[in-house]
């Protein structure tokens, strides 16, 4: 994620992706306050990202035994938005290349925004990801229909 994402926010996406992972303190820290539950901690989450308004990019690990890279990717809002947005890192790249950041990929605000494909992130996700090729909307469905609780399971630790 060395590629600067100054352009790719120009085109109306706003994600910075982290250099390392929040620590699990500050992942708990963050977790509780998100959710208002004193009882959570974060260890489900690993944050890599955020946008513009402090929502965050994560890999939620719900599959056991698994290596990271094959976590599905959500994003957690500022304002309660919620969705698993791709259902590994290789699609992650894919959907970061198709011109959608994780906050696009979660929500259907701006219903006139158009994505434009980034050529830089379309040569990583080429490179690390050649076989999980996929457009943007496919790759959102896909995580939707592997994951279609993970609203209510989130909302359900809100207190």
């Amino acid at each position: 994620m060395a590629v600067s994402f100054e352009h790719v926010g120009d085109d109306g996406v706003d994600f910075e992706p982290f250099e390392a992972f929040l620590t699990a303190e500050e992942t708990t820290d963050w977790f509780r306050a998100w959710t208002g539950n004193g009882e959570l901690n974060g260890d489900a989450f690993r944050v890599f990202g955020q946008d513009g308004t402090g929502g965050y990019a994560a890999f939620w690990l719900v599959r056991p035994d698994r290596p990271l890279a094959e976590q599905p990717v959500v994003f957690l809002g500022s304002e309660g938005e919620t969705g698993v947005v791709a259902r590994d890192l290789g699609a992650f790249l894919w959907l970061l290349a198709d011109g959608f950041g994780p906050w696009e990929a979660a929500t259907s605000y701006e219903p006139d925004w158009v994505p434009h494909p980034h050529r830089e992130l379309t040569a990583i996700a080429e490179q690390f990801a050649p076989l999980r090729r996929a457009p943007a909307g496919l790759v959102i469905e896909q995580a939707a229909q592997e994951f279609p609780d993970f609203d209510d399971t989130i909302m359900e630790l809100c207190r």
